[in-house]
């Protein structure tokens, strides 16, 4: 008997006991598990993220709306970042001190064009703060997935407490799931079978995250 035979008898084993006309869509999927672990404040579920995003080796910075168009600029040229990429619907203010080129995000980029590019900076649609990850689904302040995947320097903006939520359960309620959904937990990162770290293999190598207070339309700072 193949291993292929053998697995196909196995998924014929189980199936023994289903009747031949059912569909998956007429089983209703129980999901009594629990959605929220504990009790916290809105506050205190921002200090958690915080705290797991740095576990992930995330760099973690605060900022309200006065000061972060001086902060955006202040990372990007620490950096040394010469080239930007942006989303189309980022906020105009966020990069109104920035010294960088902005590149656009456009359908015709490839990843050749991108991978010549500094840093990218976005939005976010969620953050689980039990699990520290950041999650993208390619809104208007996101951009297409690629942007986010090419440059090695991720610069990300996350609105507290708005966008943040205590588990993944509540993230998932919050997602659309037909739309392109990017998990980030820290800057990309693997390990051999030694277990010696590698970053930035199939994703940015330094992730850099903003907890935004206030996020709502900001000044436009003087240079």
């Amino acid at each position: 008997m193949s291993s292929r035979d053998e697995v196909l008898g196995r998924v014929r084993r189980a199936l023994a006991d289903v009747p031949g006309g059912e569909r998956p869509e007429r089983v209703p999927v129980r999901r009594d598990y629990r959605r929220v672990h504990g009790s916290r404040t809105a506050e205190e579920t921002v200090e958690l993220l915080a705290e797991n995003l740095a576990d992930y080796r995330a760099v973690v910075h605060r900022s309200d709306t006065e000061g972060l168009a001086v902060l955006i600029r202040t990372l990007l040229a620490r950096r040394g970042a010469r080239t930007v990429a942006v989303p189309q619907g980022l906020e105009p203010w966020w990069m109104a001190a920035a010294d960088a080129a902005l590149v656009e995000d456009r359908a015709a980029t490839t990843a050749r064009e991108l991978d010549t590019v500094d840093s990218v900076v976005t939005g976010c649609a969620v953050a689980v703060a039990e699990t520290g990850t950041l999650v993208l689904d390619a809104g208007p302040d996101q951009g297409r997935r690629r942007i986010t995947l090419v440059p090695d320097h991720h610069l990300c903006v996350v609105r507290v407490p708005d966008q943040v939520v205590g588990s993944v359960p509540e993230a998932l309620a919050r997602l659309d799931p037909r739309r392109p959904l990017t998990w980030i937990s820290g800057p990309s990162a693997t390990s051999d079978i030694e277990l010696d770290r590698v970053e930035g293999v199939h994703g940015p190598r330094t992730l850099e995250v903003i907890l935004l207070t206030g996020g709502g339309a900001g000044p436009l700072p003087s240079r």
